[in-house]
């Protein structure tokens, strides 16, 4: 059984994921400067705003999946946030304006609460199993 908890985390993330999503699609210069940025790739900032939306219009629409389901989107979210908290680290480095800090943060978040309901899964299939 998928707990309530977990559901709502994954409507949570919908919202978050498009509050982002919109504008990376919609202008994606001018949402980026708000950040610092003064250099922008909208092409690729929109590849990032698809991403979202995918990743994002997912967890609204299986909120209500069984457990299979879900750990198969956690996997998913824990490569997607990993691979970006590396990404946004490794940018920061090289000089990157100071809103990758806040992106970071939200993707370290994120990536740590992932973890945390991926194992909490993972006892719940264990228990089911030997049940």
């Amino acid at each position: 059984m998928v707990p309530r908890s977990l559901r709502t985390w994954f409507v949570i993330h919908f919202a978050a994921d498009l509050l982002f999503a919109v504008p990376l699609l919609l202008f994606p210069g001018f949402f980026l400067a708000l950040f610092g940025w003064t250099t922008v790739d909208p092409v690729t900032s929109r590849v990032v705003g698809a991403a979202l939306v995918g990743i994002g219009g997912e967890s609204l629409l299986g909120r209500n999946a069984d457990l299979a389901s879900f750990r198969t989107m956690l996997r998913l979210k824990i490569l997607w946030s990993g691979a970006a908290v590396l990404g946004f680290a490794l940018s920061l480095v090289q000089g990157a304006p100071w809103g990758t800090w806040i992106f970071l943060g939200i993707f370290m978040s994120f990536s740590g609460l992932w973890m945390y309901w991926s194992r909490r899964l993972s006892a719940i299939a264990a228990r089911g199993a030997s049940a």
